[in-house]
């Protein structure tokens, strides 16, 4: 009988200790979820942190461009007010008249064929056998020319 109790002791203690070792094995899968969850959690919470910074950076762009506009607007009918106001209608049309005239009379020139040459980025030669500008000896004379 005591073979039998200590056998039952002894299957208690490994039984014991294989349920340690099942419960910490668990558990430490558990833990590394846990902690898992708390990190996407916590990107969660900074994706919606930065979300809302965006958010309210193109909501407030949004309004300081739209009090841009208003002021820019603002300013373009002082000046046309200002402008009509102030300027002789007349003399505005009279000198705009005479500025259409002076192009009509540029755009004539340079259709009768007075139109410049563009310039050359060489000297054209005077005769096809003479050395080109790119030739080692041009403007050289000839005492120059035998130095080098």
């Amino acid at each position: 009988m005591t073979n039998l109790i200590l056998a039952a002791v002894a299957a208690l203690a490994a039984g014991l200790i294989i349920g340690l070792l099942i419960g910490r094995s668990s558990q430490g899968s558990t833990l590394r979820q846990r902690r898992a969850e708390q990190q996407i959690e916590e990107l969660r919470n900074e994706y919606t942190r930065y979300q809302a910074q965006v958010n309210e950076h193109f909501m407030e762009s949004a309004h300081l461009l739209r009090r841009f506009n208003d002021a820019f607007r603002d300013v373009n009918h002082h000046m046309a007010r200002g402008a009509n106001r102030l300027a002789n209608d007349d003399e505005w049309l009279e000198e705009l008249e005479q500025e259409k005239r002076r192009a009509r009379l540029t755009d004539t020139s340079a259709e009768s064929g007075d139109v410049a040459e563009p310039p050359r980025d060489y000297a054209p030669k005077k005769d096809p056998e003479e050395k080109g500008t790119l030739a080692e000896g041009y403007g050289l004379t000839d005492e120059e020319k035998a130095k080098a």
